[in-house]
């Protein structure tokens, strides 16, 4: 009797796991990810979570202007890379890193982090110490207003990092050391 009571037990347990799981597509911010392979076959990989607009205004009520933003939703953003690179005059080593934005009308910071699993907000002070570097991103308008935040490369000329929503890019231009 006591091995069908943890039979049965064992089956319950599995089964509230599974009914648990969290299928993340389904969420109002889902998962996406960008890639950009370098000649060599090393990567550089960007997993976020993508939100919506929904009528809302980027520097306003989303991504808002001169505060530390988690750059997608839900987890924090990674950026891993296999390959030693350099963005701006900062190295990146060969690693997994966290990466925030600080938005503003006309210029996005980015910011390297060697934090890493953490939740997307907020950004602790104790982060800082562990900032691999800020960089300057480039700005532009886009062609048409973006709803869902996109993370994209550019693969002309090496990995140009894109960050595309509302009516905003900003970009920052990764080369291979």
């Amino acid at each position: 009797m006591s091995k069908k009571i943890s039979v049965g037990l064992l089956f319950i347990l599995s089964f509230a796991i599974l009914v648990s799981a969290e299928d993340k597509s389904k969420r109002p911010s889902p998962p996406a990810q960008a890639q950009c392979k370098l000649p060599d076959g090393k990567t550089i990989t960007v997993d976020y979570s993508s939100p919506r607009l929904k009528g809302r205004k980027v520097g306003g009520e989303v991504a808002p202007f001169g505060e530390i933003w988690r750059t997608g939703a839900n987890e924090a953003t990674t950026f891993v890379t296999t390959a030693n690179l350099s963005v701006a005059g900062t190295d990146v080593p060969a690693g997994s890193y966290t990466i925030f934005t600080i938005p503003e009308q006309d210029k996005w910071t980015l910011i390297l982090s060697k934090v890493t699993g953490e939740w997307g907000v907020p950004y602790k002070d104790e982060y800082k110490s562990q900032e691999l570097g800020r960089v300057p991103m480039q700005v532009s308008k886009t062609s048409a207003p973006v709803e869902n935040f996109t993370i994209s490369f550019d693969q002309s000329g090496g990995c140009t990092l894109q960050l595309s929503w509302g009516n905003t890019m900003a970009s920052a231009k990764f080369t291979q050391k």
